[in-house]
């Protein structure tokens, strides 16, 4: 069956990628086979558009408060994220995930050669050129996912928070190139964001998580609360467990907090966007307190409501912001 571009985005990434037969071999020598090897950047940018606003749960800051000039770049940005996310996570067999990782990696490559092939690739080829981004930033994302085939649990915190700098860091990174804002001080704060989000997230998701044969708590913090694996799977929230995830909430909560003055440091158009990203951990961390961190029996969510009282805050801020740097001019 011969599908638009636009049809072939609209289908789940794991479907794609059993069509693209990726063959074996490095970017240079692997082969690919796909009807839409090689499109132009017009139907390119169609696809990453339509992946990206098509899914349940689109590219956060892809939203009507960024300059229009930057959407399709985001678009693009979150396509790539999109489709190594899945390769990890919805392919269902290990060994195939890893090879389509790979693969995945060969394009990326060959993207940094000039000599794109798949549509994610083809749009995200000016995206790199016009904001001069790595192609570490990206590779460090697909060996996170890489990682997520092999490693279930962590023994450390540090090990924690490595695999953070791979797996949430480099997003942030990408997103401050896109707006033109590589200081190491920005980096800094991002990556403090990105990493106390990303940890508010295992918070909020141990027993999601636990259901696919992952823990994400460190082992050194739960032995020091006297929580044991057994503990986990047998979903018993026990009062060590509680003030495990206490422990945990407080320290998302001091990453985010950390990154806060990320906010001011961004052009006007921007800062409503990454405060509503930081907001939003802080609004997680915050429901989990509301249910005494019981998340083995309720999973917090962020309601709209609360996605609406964040949006007003925000915009309330950046007002705020507006008018103390018109009275400090005068």
């Amino acid at each position: 069956m011969n599908r638009t571009i636009r049809e072939e985005a609209a289908r789940p990434v794991a479907e794609q990628a059993a069509d693209w037969r990726p063959i074996g071999g490095s970017g240079e020598a692997g082969e690919t086979s796909h009807p839409h090897i090689d499109p132009s950047l017009e139907d390119a940018n169609s696809y990453c558009r339509t992946l990206a606003t098509g899914h349940y749960e689109n590219f956060p800051l892809v939203s009507w408060l960024l300059p229009r000039g930057l959407h399709q770049h985001f678009y693009n940005v979150y396509a790539f994220c999109r489709w190594a996310d899945d390769l990890g996570d919805e392919i269902g067999d290990t060994k195939r995930s890893l090879e389509l990782l790979g693969w995945w990696r060969d394009e990326l490559q060959l993207c940094y050669s000039d000599r794109c092939r798949h549509p994610v690739f083809v749009a995200l080829r000016p995206t790199i050129e016009t904001f001069n981004v790595p192609e570490k930033l990206f590779d460090n994302l697909i060996s996170a996912f890489e990682q997520d085939q092999h490693v279930l649990e962590y023994d450390t915190r540090e090990q924690l928070l490595d695999y953070c700098t791979r797996s949430a860091n480099p997003v942030g990174r990408i997103v401050l190139h896109l707006c033109r804002q590589t200081s190491e001080q920005a980096f800094a704060w991002s990556d403090s964001i990105c990493t106390g989000l990303q940890l508010a997230n295992f918070c909020q998701d141990v027993s999601r998580d636990l259901d696919i044969n992952r823990i994400y708590i460190p082992k050194e913090d739960r032995d020091r609360f006297g929580v044991t694996r057994e503990d986990l799977l047998a979903r018993r929230t026990t009062d060590g467990f509680l003030e495990l995830m206490k422990y945990e909430v407080d320290h998302s909560r001091e990453l985010l907090e950390s990154g806060l003055p990320l906010v001011e440091a961004l052009p006007g158009p921007l800062q409503i966007d990454i405060d509503l990203f930081t907001r939003g951990g802080l609004c997680i961390l915050q429901r989990i307190e509301q249910i005494d961190f019981r998340v083995l029996e309720t999973r917090p969510v962020v309601t709209k409501l609360d996605a609406l009282r964040m949006l007003t805050s925000s915009l309330l801020r950046a007002g705020g912001r507006r008018l103390r740097r018109k009275c400090l001019a005068h």
